[in-house]
């Protein structure tokens, strides 16, 4: 039997973070392995408690640390300290600045409070999984986002793309899999999987949706 996914929980309710952990911690695939209540507690006990996933509220206390999306600002730097780790952002309120934000952080999913508990334990177990919780709805309201941010010129890393590398993330921009992507340019999907990654290390982001929102910035500069 393989080893439960590691979770982490950073909510500033204690009332919110104890019926997640009675919720998660009575799936024997899951394990709680540590929570917090504040931004900093959370950037100190995260890397000794080792979590797979961490689940973050987006709007933490107003007190220091926090901020409307506090819970972001940790995901953002997590990620940055450990690239595999997992976030699931968690929020009261269905707010496209917030969705915007915690995908260009890093995130795998953004799911509402109101979620069903067997609904977050799957979403818990997909992203976990590798997979992404950003389907084309959220993926086009965060484009559309991005289109009314008034800087739109193109990142600099993009200068580090070869020519086929560019060709590759303008696909992404416009929604295609690793598969499709490989029948338009006579690839195999896993060559096509290997260049993506490879564009996104050049381009410093860690998910797909983060090139697709620079693939159609790049488009609309062009």
């Amino acid at each position: 039997m393989s080893e439960p996914v590691r979770v982490f929980l950073l909510d500033d309710h204690e009332v919110v973070r104890r019926g997640l952990r009675d919720l998660l911690e009575a799936e024997p695939d899951l394990q709680v392995v540590g929570e917090a209540g504040d931004a900093e507690e959370a950037l100190v006990r995260v890397p000794a408690a080792r979590p797979q996933v961490a689940v973050l509220d987006v709007r933490l206390g107003s007190g220091e640390g926090g901020g409307d999306h506090g819970g972001i600002e940790v995901c953002r730097e997590l990620r940055a300290r450990r690239p595999d780790l997992v976030c699931l952002m968690l929020t009261s309120f269905d707010d496209d600045e917030a969705l915007f934000d915690a995908v260009m952080a890093g995130a795998a999913g953004y799911v509402l409070k109101q979620i069903r508990g067997a609904d977050l334990v799957n979403a818990i177990r997909t992203v976990a999984a590798g997979d992404s919780l950003i389907g084309p709805d959220t993926r086009a309201r965060v484009l559309a986002r991005a289109r009314d941010r008034e800087n739109r010129s193109a990142p600099p890393e993009l200068a580090r793309l070869t020519p086929r590398e560019r060709q590759i993330l303008a696909l992404v921009g416009e929604g295609l899999t690793n598969r499709q992507i490989g029948e338009r340019l006579y690839l195999a999907e896993k060559t096509v999987k290997n260049r993506i990654s490879g564009i996104l290390g050049k381009l410093g982001v860690g998910r797909r949706v983060q090139a697709a929102v620079i693939a159609e910035r790049l488009r609309e500069s062009g």
